[in-house]
Formats: structure tokens, sequence, C-alpha cells
């Protein structure tokens, strides 16, 4: 079976969509047989949120409904912790720092018994804003600076549960577009994946689906013709394609191909 991960913008809690998005997950984990993990290891306020996801998923049928604490190296490298995320059917990684995750789990016991389980396929994986921006091989960090150029954005390793992408999110919302070209441009091997708040991609295997009010951009530098990044000053980047995808977009992430719900040509290989 394929890895089914989905990965959230932010802020669905609080959207039009995002009830919709969580149902969704509950969902893929079993419904009311569902046994959901949430780690809130990115978060400064981890029995917080624990509590109010645990409060979201019950509400929305799941079964069964636990924390799991993971704020140490040691903690991640305990046989208990890999025994309890085993039945998991459904684990969720909450918001904060995404660097506090890979810190934490990166090379742990729990992190390979966390990809096992997701490679699997019989477990779907979730994150929202940290816990989405991890699941990408390069990390977007953090970059506020303006324009296009390598102070625009710091990067990092990732826990890789989605290859071939980098992932930012809160894209719209805080105005991402360019860290998210100059990543692409320093690693345009990667397709970058933009995520709208109350917005959500649903990944199966080597395709998505767009979920939620907003939308996903999709940066491709597989066809740009010249890409330029100076030391300092402004990165030259031509050629490039940019998607934007609204909810019940598809995107094939092998032959890098977009497809929106009643657009002419729709190929059917995105289904």
């Amino acid at each position: 079976m394929a890895a089914r991960l989905l990965i959230i913008g932010g802020a669905e809690r609080h959207g039009t969509g995002g009830t919709a998005i969580l149902g969704r997950f509950v969902e893929l984990a079993g419904g009311a047989t569902a046994d959901i993990v949430i780690i809130a290891t990115a978060s400064g306020e981890p029995a917080v949120l624990e509590a109010e996801y645990a409060q979201l998923f019950t509400g929305l049928g799941a079964g069964q409904v636990r924390g799991l604490r993971i704020t140490t190296r040691a903690q991640a490298n305990d046989a208990a912790v890999v025994e309890a995320l085993a039945p998991a059917t459904g684990i969720f990684f909450t918001g904060g720092d995404q660097l506090r995750i890979t810190t934490v789990l990166g090379g742990t016991l729990a992190d390979s018994a966390l990809q096992t389980l997701v490679q699997g396929g019989t477990t779907v994986l979730g994150g929202t804003s940290a816990g989405a921006a991890m699941m990408s091989g390069t990390m977007i960090l953090g970059g506020e600076a303006p324009g296009l150029t390598r102070a625009g954005v710091r990067t990092g390793p990732g826990l890789e549960f989605l290859p071939g992408v980098v992932i930012d999110m809160h894209f719209a919302e805080r105005g991402r577009l360019n860290r998210l070209l100059t990543a692409v441009a320093l690693y345009p091997h990667e397709l970058g994946l933009g995520i709208d708040e109350d917005t959500a991609i649903l990944a199966d295997g080597d395709r998505f689906q767009v979920l939620g009010s907003g939308t996903v951009t999709v940066v491709d530098a597989g066809a740009a013709t010249d890409i330029r990044v100076p030391a300092e000053g402004p990165i030259a980047f031509t050629g490039a394609r940019i998607h934007v995808l609204p909810a019940g977009s598809r995107f094939e992430l092998s032959s890098r191909c977009p497809s929106i719900p009643g657009a002419a040509g729709e190929r059917g290989a995105a289904r």
C-alpha cells in the first residue's frame, strides 16, 4: 500500500474547511475504529494542543485518541514509545517549531517506527504548520527577507515522509511566494509546495489532491531555462512553471502534471 499523508497549511481549527479536513483525517484513520496518536513535539505547550486535538478528533467520531509526549531524544529512543506507536491507525503532528521535531526525532527509533508505519500504508500521517513543514526532505525553517536572495530562506533537513518536495505553510496569508521561489532556486530538483491556511494536500503514493478553502501553489523548476543564485544580490530564475490549485485539484508528482476539475483535457490518470 502507498503512504498516505494529510499535510495542512495551518489554522485549520479556525477556518471554514478545517473541520472537513480533520474529519477526513479521522475517516482515513478508521473513524469509529481509529486509534489516533497526537504528537505535539513542535509545541512549547504540548499538553494544551494534545487536549485540543483530542477533543476535536473525538468530536469527529474517532474511536480512540491519545497524546504521546516526546520532548527528548531519550524518549524518542525509548522502546515504550515505539510500542505506543505500533497500533496507531492515524498519527498527527501539531504546529509549533519544526526544527524541534527534527532535532528530537531525527534518526531515532521513533523516527524509524514512523517511517515503517507510514510506508506500510496502514497508518495515515497528518501534520499542520510545523507538522507539515517537517514532512519534506528539505525543510523550510524561516526567512522573511524581501525579494529573492539567499537570505530570503533558511533550510535544513526534514524527515522526508514526502520525498522530492519542499513545503511552505501559511502561504498566501503570510506572503511567502518569494520564500518558496528562493527555496526552489536553491534546490531545483525539489517541487515547491506552498499550502494556504485552512487548506491541505492529501498525498497518496505518487499523487496528491487539494482539500480545504484555499489553494496550493506548486513551483516547478524542471523547465527553468536559467537559475543563478549569487552569494549576495538578487536571484535570477527564468522559465519555471507555477501552478495554483484550488480544492479538488490533483497533481501527479512524477510527471509533474496538474489536473483541475472540469478543465478541458483533464487527465484521468490523476484520479
